[in-house]
C-alpha cells in the first residue's frame, strides 16, 4: 500500500512538472488559435525579431526571422500551426538578428513574395539569405514608404518607411508596415530609429494605431515622445532577449511606456505573444509585462 502511494506521489509530480514545462516551453502557444481572426505571433526569439501574421482569410505573412540559430524553430512553430506557405516574406532590414533564420524560412516553405529595403550588408547571414533565394527562383522585391503591400482583402498593409534611399545607420532602412483590420491598426517599427520617427512624423503620415512593435528592442534611440504620441497606442509589444547585453528595453522608452498608460507585452517575460483581433477588439494568449528595464 505504501509503495502504490509513493508510486502515485511519483507520477502526480511527473504530470505537474510536465505541464509546467510546457507552459514555459511554448509560452501560451497551447491556447487553441481562432483563425477567423487577424493573429499575430511575436515570437520569443530572444535578442531578435519575429513576428508571423495570420489573416481572417487564411492568407500569412512573416515578418523577420530571428538570429541564425533560430531558424529551425521559426520553421517548426509554424509547421506546429499547419502552414505549408508564407504568402508575404519581409526583412525589414539586413541585421543578422532579424534575417539570420530566413534562408531556413525561404527552404522550408512555399513562398510568394519576399520584400527587403534597398540595403544590403556584407555578412555570410546576408549572402545566405541570398542564395537561399536564388535557389529557388525567388526575387527579392525592393520596397520604400509609400506603397502597399495587397495580400488579404481584409486586412489593409500600408509600408511607411523607408523614406529615404540613404543612411548611416541600417536600422533606419528598417521597412516599416502599418496593418488595419476593421476598426484596429497595428504598427511594426522593426529597427527604425528615431531618425526614421521623424521622416515619417513630417511626411504627416497618419501613425495612429492600437498596437505599437516597439523599434529596436526597447532602445533609447527609438521611440521618441513626439512619434509614441502620434501613435498613441494603447499595447506596446517589445521583442527583447532576458539580460542581454545591449542593456534593451532602456529606462528612457520604459518610462515613456509608462507615463503614457500603454499596456506592455514583452517577450523576455511573456514568452511568444499572440494578439488576436475580430477587427473590433484586440486579445492576448499571456498576461501583460511591466515597465522594468535593463540595468546594464
Amino acid at each position: 500500500m505504501k509503495i502504490r502511494k509513493i508510486f502515485l506521489l511519483l507520477l502526480t509530480s511527473l504530470l505537474l512538472f510536465s505541464l509546467v514545462s510546457c507552459s514555459v516551453d511554448t509560452g501560451g502557444q497551447e491556447q487553441e488559435i481562432d483563425n477567423s481572426k487577424l493573429n499575430i505571433h511575436f515570437l520569443d526569439v530572444g535578442q531578435a525579431d519575429s513576428i508571423f501574421i495570420t489573416m481572417p482569410d487564411g492568407k500569412s505573412m512573416l515578418i523577420d526571422a530571428g538570429n541564425n540559430e533560430d531558424g529551425k524553430g521559426i520553421v517548426k512553430y509554424l509547421e506546429g500551426l499547419g502552414i505549408a506557405r508564407i504568402d508575404v516574406l519581409i526583412g525589414t532590414h539586413p541585421h543578422e538578428d532579424h534575417i539570420g533564420g530566413m534562408d531556413d524560412v525561404i527552404k522550408g516553405f512555399d513562398i510568394g513574395k519576399f520584400y527587403m529595403p534597398k540595403a544590403s550588408s556584407n555578412t555570410k547571414t546576408f549572402e545566405d539569405v541570398l542564395d537561399a533565394a536564388n535557389a529557388k527562383g525567388l526575387k527579392i522585391v525592393s520596397t520604400r514608404a509609400g506603397t502597399n503591400i495587397v495580400l488579404s482583402d481584409e486586412v489593409a498593409i500600408e509600408v511607411l518607411a523607408p523614406n529615404s534611399q540613404s543612411y548611416e545607420d541600417l536600422n533606419n532602412y528598417s521597412i516599416v508596415l502599418r496593418l488595419t483590420y476593421g476598426d484596429k491598426r497595428f504598427l511594426f517599427m522593426g529597427d527604425a530609429e528615431k531618425l526614421s520617427e521623424i521622416e515619417m512624423l513630417k511626411r504627416g503620415y497618419d501613425l495612429n494605431s492600437d498596437l505599437i512593435k516597439i523599434g529596436h528592442h526597447g532602445s533609447s534611440s527609438s521611440t521618441s515622445e513626439e512619434f509614441l504620441a502620434a501613435v498613441s497606442p494603447e499595447y506596446a509589444v517589445i521583442s527583447v532577449g532576458e539580460g542581454n547585453d545591449y542593456g534593451h528595453p532602456h529606462k528612457e522608452t520604459m518610462d515613456l511606456l509608462k507615463k503614457y498608460g500603454i499596456t506592455v507585452y514583452r517577450t523576455d517575460e511573456c514568452g511568444t505573444v499572440v494578439a488576436s483581433s475580430d477587427g473590433e477588439n484586440i486579445t492576448f494568449n499571456v498576461e501583460s509585462g511591466d515597465y522594468k528595464y535593463n540595468s546594464k
